[in-house]
C-alpha cells in the first residue's frame, strides 16, 4: 500500500513536508464507474459504445491562432500552467502570487520567466489538487496523450518536462495533429464582435479539413459596464460603416457581424451576462437607454436593463438568422478586484452567483418562447435551480435546451447531479450532450471522456433499476455524447 510520509517540525507541529510516494501512473480503466459489481458491468459496457465516438465541442476558448500557424507548442508550462486558469487559481488560493507563476501583468512588472521553476512549483504543489477534476485531467493529458510513464510528482518534474517538451517538438505533437488524434469532429472557439476572425480566414484558407469555427460572443458591445465600451461601440461602426450612434444603426451593426461570424463558420452565439435578466422595452425606451450608455454610461439596475434588452435582440436576430443563443449566467466576473486591476479578466476571480430564471427569462419568453425555429441554451453556475427553475422550464418551452454542468461543476458529482435533478422533469432530450469550455487544448479529451463514463454510470443506474431497458440505454449513450450536440448546435 502506498503511504504518505508526513515529518513535522518539532518547534512547529503544523509544518509539514510532504514526500510524494511513487505511484502507478497508469489511469486505471474504469476510472469513475460505480463501485457496486453490477453496476459496474453495465456501465463499462455502455461505456464502450461510446468512448472511440467523434468529439464535438461545439463551445470553447482556445486560441485559433494555434491551428492557424500549426507552430509546436513551447514547453510544458505554457501549455497546461499559463493560459489554464482552474490550475493556477488553485495555486493562488494556497497563497503562490501569479507573477511567480508566469502570468503576465497588464502593467509590464517583472514576473517569473524560468519555465521549468514554474512547472516545478506545480509539481510541489499537486497535492492541492486531490479530488479535483482538473486532477482526472492533467493526468489524463499528462499520460494518455503525452504517453508520460512516471508519476507527476516533485522528484519526477524536472524529468516529465524535458520529456514533455521533446515530444512537443515533434510534428505529431503540433497542433493540427492533435486535433486528428483527438478524433475531434469540430471544435468552437470564441470571439469578440470586433475581432476580424484572420486566424479562422487562415485556418479555411489553408486547405487543412479540420474543422474550426468561431462563436459570436458580444459582451463588450452589448454590456454598458465593459471596460471600454463606449470605445467598443465606435469601432463596431467602423467595421460595418453603420451609423452607431443610434439604436437602429447599433442593432444594424450587430447584425452585420453575426452575418460575417456565421460566414466564418459560427452556429452559435454565447452570452455571459451576470444575470438571466431579460427585457422587453419600446423602441423609444431603448434608444433612450442606449445613447445615456454612450453619453454617460449606465451602471446597476439601468445596466442590467440594458443587458436584458439585448438578450432579447439577440434571441430576435437568432431567430432570423438561425444562430443558436447560448446564455451563460450566474457568474460575479473578475470578484478579485486587486487581481483585475493587475492582470486583467479571467483570472480565476470568477465566483457562482444566485441565479433567478423563472422571473428573469419571462419577458423574452412571452415574446419568443413558443418560436419552434428558435433554439437557446440555458446554463448556470447555480446548481440550486436544476430542479425548481431549469428542468421545468426545458420540460416545457420549445425554444429551450440545458447545456452541461459549466465551469466549477463540470465534474464528476457536478454531472451526477446535473442528471439526477433534471431528468425526471427535462428528460434526456431536452439537453444538448457535452461541451468542454476550455482553454486548455490538451484536456478536451479528458473532459469528454469523464463526461462519458458519468452519463454511461448514471444510464446504468436506470437500467439496473429498471427504469430503462439496456437497448433504451445504449442508443441513449450515443445520443448523449454525440448525436444531441451535433443537432442542438446545428452542426
Amino acid at each position: 500500500m502506498n503511504t504518505l510520509t508526513i515529518l513535522r517540525n518539532k518547534t512547529n507541529p503544523y509544518d509539514i513536508k510532504r514526500m510524494e510516494p511513487i505511484t502507478d501512473s497508469k489511469l486505471n480503466p474504469e476510472r469513475l464507474f460505480p463501485a457496486d459489481p453490477k453496476l459496474r458491468g453495465v456501465t463499462r459496457e455502455l461505456y464502450q459504445e461510446v468512448k472511440d465516438l467523434p468529439l464535438i465541442s461545439p463551445h470553447g476558448h482556445t486560441d485559433p491562432q494555434w491551428f492557424a500557424s500549426n507552430q509546436n507548442f513551447t514547453n510544458a508550462t505554457e501549455l497546461f500552467l499559463i493560459p489554464d486558469h482552474y490550475l493556477f487559481r488553485m495555486l493562488f488560493s494556497q497563497g503562490i502570487s501569479l507573477e511567480s507563476l508566469g502570468i503576465s501583468r497588464l502593467d509590464g512588472a517583472p514576473i517569473e520567466k524560468d519555465h521549468r521553476k514554474i512547472w516545478q512549483t506545480l509539481a510541489d504543489h499537486f497535492y492541492l489538487f486531490r479530488g479535483t477534476p482538473s486532477r482526472i485531467w492533467f493526468e489524463h493529458a499528462l499520460h494518455e496523450v503525452l504517453g508520460i510513464e512516471l508519476p507527476f510528482n516533485p522528484e519526477n518534474a524536472d524529468v516529465i518536462y524535458d520529456e514533455i517538451n521533446e515530444k512537443l517538438s515533434q510534428e505529431s505533437f503540433r497542433p493540427r495533429a492533435l486535433f486528428d488524434r483527438f478524433n475531434l469532429e469540430v471544435l468552437a472557439t470564441t470571439e469578440s464582435p470586433l475581432d476580424e476572425l484572420v486566424h479562422h480566414r487562415s485556418i479555411a484558407d489553408s486547405g487543412w479539413n479540420g474543422r474550426v469555427i468561431t462563436a459570436f460572443r458580444p459582451d463588450p458591445v452589448v454590456d454598458p459596464e465593459f471596460e471600454g465600451f463606449s470605445e467598443n461601440i465606435t469601432l463596431l461602426g467602423q467595421l460595418t460603416g453603420e451609423d452607431t450612434t443610434s439604436w437602429t444603426g447599433y442593432l444594424n451593426a450587430l447584425m452585420q457581424r453575426r452575418a460575417f461570424f456565421k460566414s466564418m463558420g459560427a452556429t452559435s452565439t454565447d452570452h455571459g451576462h451576470p444575470s438571466a435578466v431579460t427585457a422587453n422595452l419600446e423602441p423609444g425606451e431603448c434608444e433612450t437607454l442606449y445613447l445615456e450608455a454612450l453619453k454617460k454610461g449606465l451602471s446597476g439596475k439601468k445596466a442590467e436593463m440594458f443587458r436584458g434588452q439585448m438578450l432579447t435582440e439577440m434571441a430576435r436576430m437568432s431567430l432570423e438568422d438561425g444562430l443558436v443563443m447560448q446564455i451563460h449566467p450566474g457568474s460575479f466576473r473578475n470578484h478579485n478586484q486587486t487581481l483585475f486591476q493587475r492582470f486583467g479578466r479571467d483570472m480565476g476571480a470568477d465566483i457562482p452567483t444566485q441565479t433567478d430564471y423563472v422571473h428573469a427569462l419571462q419577458p423574452l419568453l412571452n415574446r419568443f418562447g413558443n418560436e419552434p425555429e428558435l433554439s437557446v441554451i440555458l446554463f448556470t453556475l447555480d446548481e440550486t435551480s436544476y430542479s425548481r427553475e431549469l428542468a421545468p422550464l426545458a420540460g416545457h418551452y420549445p425554444i429551450l435546451k440545458l447545456g452541461p454542468p459549466w465551469w466549477f461543476f463540470d465534474s464528476p458529482e457536478g454531472m451526477l447531479r446535473f442528471r439526477r435533478e433534471t431528468t425526471e422533469t427535462a428528460g434526456f432530450y431536452n439537453t444538448v450532450g457535452f461541451n468542454d469550455d476550455t482553454r486548455a487544448f490538451l484536456s478536451i479529451p479528458a473532459r469528454h471522456d469523464m463526461a462519458r463514463r458519468i452519463d454511461c454510470r448514471f444510464l446504468a443506474e436506470l437500467v439496473c433499476e429498471h427504469r430503462l431497458s439496456e437497448e433504451e440505454a445504449h442508443e441513449t449513450a450515443i445520443d448523449l455524447a454525440y448525436r444531441l450536440v451535433k443537432k442542438a448546435y446545428r452542426l
